[in-house]
């Protein structure tokens, strides 16, 4: 039979001290892989976002050629004057930007504040009002620091 404390066994101490620097670096470890993670989706977030900015800039500058567009194309079908034409594709831009506002504004009105998580904040709020801190000791002097070490030391 072999003596199970012949030295190839760790001390509690150094399975405890061996456990928590694997933990540390587990934990270091897993932390550099969720930045990894995170800055490579701000990337592609940062150039999806330049190129929608830069999508809805050239939709912006192409409007007034919609209008211009629209202007001659409904004087070539209906031989009206060029002003009357433009008016109209004028009023087109109007009405589509009432139905879009109006749209938007039904949309807003249905907005309501986060009603659940106001409502527990505020129950949290109450509870921990009521709280009272455990008692803690009143801190030490350095007199009485030194008194301590004095007699730990004798």
């Amino acid at each position: 039979m072999s003596d199970p404390f012949d030295g190839t066994e760790r001390s509690l101490g150094q399975l405890v001290a061996s456990a928590t620097a694997e933990m540390s670096a587990l934990v270091h470890d897993e932390i550099a892989l969720a930045k990894a993670e995170i800055r490579q989706d701000v990337k592609r977030g940062a150039i999806g976002g330049a190129a929608g900015i830069a999508a809805a800039a050239v939709l912006l500058f192409s409007l007034p050629l919609l209008s211009f567009a629209l202007a001659y194309g409904i004087q070539a079908w209906s031989h009206w004057h060029l002003s009357v034409c433009f008016l109209l594709s004028f009023a087109a831009n109007v009405l589509l930007a009432l139905l879009l506002g109006t749209v938007a504004y039904a949309k807003f009105r249905k907005v309501k504040p986060p009603e659940k998580s106001i409502a527990s904040a505020k129950k949290t709020a109450a509870i921990m009002g009521n709280v009272k801190p455990h008692p803690r000791p009143a801190p030490r002097t350095a007199l009485e620091k030194a008194e301590s070490v004095a007699r730990s030391s004798v």
